[in-house]
């Protein structure tokens, strides 16, 4: 798995961490029951603190995208569909776009229930 981080990128890099993951689950390159590199590894490798690695693979966990367990390090996640990892992955560049173009959290939600409406052409109730 490839992490390239942006140090120039208004989103923090724990969370660029996180988007390096969500892709590669997304894209089938990571798989469920896979461990991900440890902690202190990765810091090394990618030169950031330790901390901005676990915060990364904390968004993930919190995403139910991994288990992480003390000894047993970060596993991606058996019941968690690609498809969702990809999703996620749009959320938060959605969310970064947005923040960058001055827009609130209620104005992108606004935004984003027409597009679920049945005139905004999005499909409600599909499931």
């Amino acid at each position: 798995m490839l992490f390239r981080l942006d140090p120039g990128s208004p989103l923090p890099l724990g969370d660029q961490i996180a988007g390096c993951v969500r892709q590669a689950i997304a894209d089938g390159e990571v798989r469920g029951g896979e461990r991900l590199p440890p902690a202190r590894q990765l810091a090394e490798s990618l030169d950031v603190n330790v901390h901005t690695v676990l915060r990364g693979y904390q968004r993930l966990r919190e995403e139910g995208l991994i288990d992480l367990r003390r000894g047993r390090g970060a596993v991606v996640t058996e019941a968690r569909p690609a498809g969702r990892a990809q999703l996620l992955q749009q959320i938060r560049e959605l969310v970064t776009l947005s923040h960058s173009l001055g827009l609130s959290g209620e104005e992108v939600l606004t935004l984003v229930r027409a597009s679920l409406a049945p005139e905004g052409g999005g499909r409600a109730g599909a499931g």
